[in-house]
């Protein structure tokens, strides 16, 4: 990609970025190489690829949902700063 088509002012701006010109000039270099190389692979045939989500097959990765037994009140709240009537103690965040 031609770095005259790369507006980088804009980009710093939608980023909310103070570039300075040493910075500029270093990001468009690099950001016109990232763009050569996304236009790389914009070249390669993939017409016989089907899409996937994964670069390998996924298959029931979730585990069983089976009801257990949770912590006993004491020993959920042994690490609480503060506790009150077996309940953990914070601050009011809201008005």
């Amino acid at each position: 990609m031609d770095r005259s088509e790369l507006d980088l002012d804009a980009l710093a701006r939608l980023a909310r970025l103070a570039l300075t010109p040493e910075e500029k000039a270093t990001f468009t270099r690099q950001l016109a190489e990232l763009l050569g190389h996304i236009d790389r692979l914009s070249q390669v045939d993939v017409s016989g690829v089907e899409p996937s989500a994964h670069a390998h097959p996924q298959h029931n990765v979730w585990q069983d949902d089976k009801a257990r037994p949770g912590l006993p009140p004491a020993e959920a709240l042994r690490n609480a700063p503060a506790q009150r009537d077996q309940m953990i103690v914070v601050p009011k965040v809201v008005e």
